[in-house]
């Protein structure tokens, strides 16, 4: 089970948010890089970016930030990042600077096209992000909801050669309230590609969950609040996936 910590970039700081809200975040770090670096240190094997600023704007505003990130963990492990991408560009001056993976989310939605060049393009580093409450997909930054199934969406762009599926749950996300691990798997078990979990995640009981059904195709895990709040500790937590790695 890979366990990867978010960092959510708003104005340069490390922040998160409740339910996607720009106007309820919390800021943990001014110093993005330095809070990379960290988890790094504690075993971390992925990275998460979200730029919360450029998801609204449609296009990128944390590139310093994003930079500095790549910068401080080197070839050690791959960053990926989502959050206004919407053109080929943005996604290959990520790339060219270091990122990994690119995750598209409500341009997947609105415009399957570009997913599609986008997979065709960047082979292997295209990962898509679906959002969705009660099984609808959301975008715009949650802010709106559509009235597309997210089963229904994740597998026509699994035909498109996504990577892997980013799969929030809204109702959960920033909550602290347990990961939706029946609608996880009933997503996992719909698609042939990977399905990363995200939102709602608390603590142990969580992990050692989603470990449970690592074989029914949920590969990773997305750890915000939790390991920033304190309710869950990153390098425990990794310990423990790595005790039940089937």
């Amino acid at each position: 089970m890979l366990l990867i910590p978010a960092i959510d970039l708003k104005d340069g700081q490390c922040v998160r948010l409740r339910q996607g809200d720009l106007d309820d975040a919390t800021v943990f770090s001014t110093e993005p890089a330095a809070q990379a670096q960290h988890w790094l240190d504690q075993g971390a094997r992925r990275l998460h970016l979200v730029d919360l600023n450029g998801a609204v704007a449609g296009k990128p505003r944390n590139e310093a930030s994003i930079r500095a990130i790549v910068k401080a963990v080197g070839d050690e492990i791959p960053v990926q990042i989502g959050g206004g991408i919407r053109d080929l560009d943005t996604i290959e001056r990520y790339l060219d600077f270091g990122i990994r993976y690119v995750i598209i989310g409500t341009a997947a939605v609105k415009n399957p096209g570009f997913l599609q060049d986008a997979c065709s393009a960047f082979p292997g580093s295209v990962i898509v992000g679906l959002d969705a409450k009660d099984g609808k997909v959301a975008t715009d930054g949650w802010s709106k909801l559509t009235g597309q199934n997210v089963v229904d969406l994740a597998r026509k762009f699994e035909d498109y050669g996504c990577e892997a599926i980013i799969y929030t749950d809204i109702g959960r996300d920033g909550m602290l309230s347990g990961v939706n691990i029946e609608a996880t798997v009933r997503l996992a078990n719909s698609v042939r590609i990977p399905v990363i979990a995200s939102g709602g995640v608390t603590d142990l009981t969580d992990i050692e969950a989603l470990c449970a059904v690592e074989q029914e195709g949920v590969s990773g895990v997305i750890l915000g609040r939790s390991i920033y709040e304190g309710t869950l500790d990153f390098a425990a937590a990794q310990d423990l996936a790595d005790e039940l790695q089937p």
